[in-house]
């Protein structure tokens, strides 16, 4: 994945807020903050694991489905193939 390698600090930056979010949902979980609260603070998180996705999703129509640089079909086929089986699994 040397497109990933590429967006690495980017990409290492998101999943860094991500567990700054995850360890926010632990305090307030041991500080028994209110139903409300929680919820808010799931709700960003899913949010920014959302997000995460999407931009890796992105980066591999990118590089591996669309891109003019992809000689066989074979090639375009598996890449479009490993993206249907993640998006299956994100899905259920």
């Amino acid at each position: 994945m040397a497109h990933t390698a590429r967006e690495k600090t980017k990409l290492l930056n998101r999943v860094r807020r991500i567990r700054g979010q995850i360890e926010a949902v632990e305090r307030a979980l041991e500080n028994e903050a209110g139903c409300s609260e929680v919820l808010q603070l799931l709700t960003a998180t899913r949010g920014a694991m959302n997000g995460l996705m999407a931009e890796v999703i992105e980066d591999h129509i990118r590089e591996h489905v669309a891109s003019p640089a992809i000689q066989s079909d074979a090639e375009r086929a598996k890449g479009a193939d490993e993206l249907v089986e993640v998006v299956r699994t994100y899905l259920k």
